[in-house]
């Protein structure tokens, strides 16, 4: 099976909602643990990565999506 990939800033879909009622959130740090901070309520959860991984659907927008060089001039 692929191992999926994202890095620290994408903002990503979850299998499961939070309590809040959205399932998109932001990667907002990586290591052993990975933190993600929910897009709608701000709230930040703490996740071994096995259990990130296992949650996670798909990647929704990457870190540096849809900036571009000319836009940073």
């Amino acid at each position: 099976m692929e191992r999926k990939t994202f890095e620290l800033g994408d903002v990503v879909l979850m299998k499961k909602q939070h309590p809040c009622g959205a399932n998109e959130m932001e990667i907002i740090r990586m290591g052993m643990d990975i933190r993600i901070k929910c897009v709608k309520c701000k709230h930040s959860i703490l996740l071994p990565r096995a259990k990130f991984e296992k949650s996670l659907k798909k990647v929704l927008r990457a870190a540096g999506e849809g900036v571009t060089e000319s836009d940073q001039q």
